[in-house]
């Protein structure tokens, strides 16, 4: 088997494909969780503390040019080194909030993977005089 068609196969297989679909999904689903932190939980957090602007929650390095702007980004256009807690903050957030949605997704697959059968009744129909006669028949040409 040449190696185009062995790749070809293997790309092929739903397990790739299912993959493939999951990463961009995945993708998607972390641009949602990063705007949902960055737009919605971390004002939310801020004004909680008192205005604190995680964003521009920074320590500079070293001093930059006298005239860029004293924000992360100015400075970071600038290519001054910082070292940027308030970035790391909201990037762990985003994680805890990744995790916990693919643990209760996982969790409800599972519960929907484990759902138990439905239970047999306890008194089963009486068995019809025809299903008798034909147990009897088998049962005589067994002998």
């Amino acid at each position: 088997m040449s190696i185009a068609s062995e790749f070809k196969e293997f790309a092929l297989k739903g397990n790739v494909m299912d993959l493939a679909v999951g990463v961009i999904i995945g993708a998607a689903f972390g641009k949602i969780v990063d705007s949902l932190v960055g737009d919605v939980i971390m004002p939310l957090v801020s004004r909680l503390l008192g205005g604190l602007d995680f964003s521009n929650s920074f320590v500079k390095l070293a001093e930059g040019p006298v005239n860029a702007p004293q924000t992360y980004a100015g400075l970071k256009a600038v290519g001054v080194p910082m070292l940027a807690y308030g970035n790391f903050i909201t990037i762990v957030l985003n994680f805890i909030i990744l995790a916990f949605v693919i643990f209760l997704m996982v969790k409800q697959m599972n519960r929907l993977k484990h759902a138990t059968p439905a239970a047999a009744p306890e008194n089963p129909a009486p068995t019809t005089e025809d299903i008798l006669l034909l147990r009897e028949i088998r049962d005589a040409l067994k002998k």
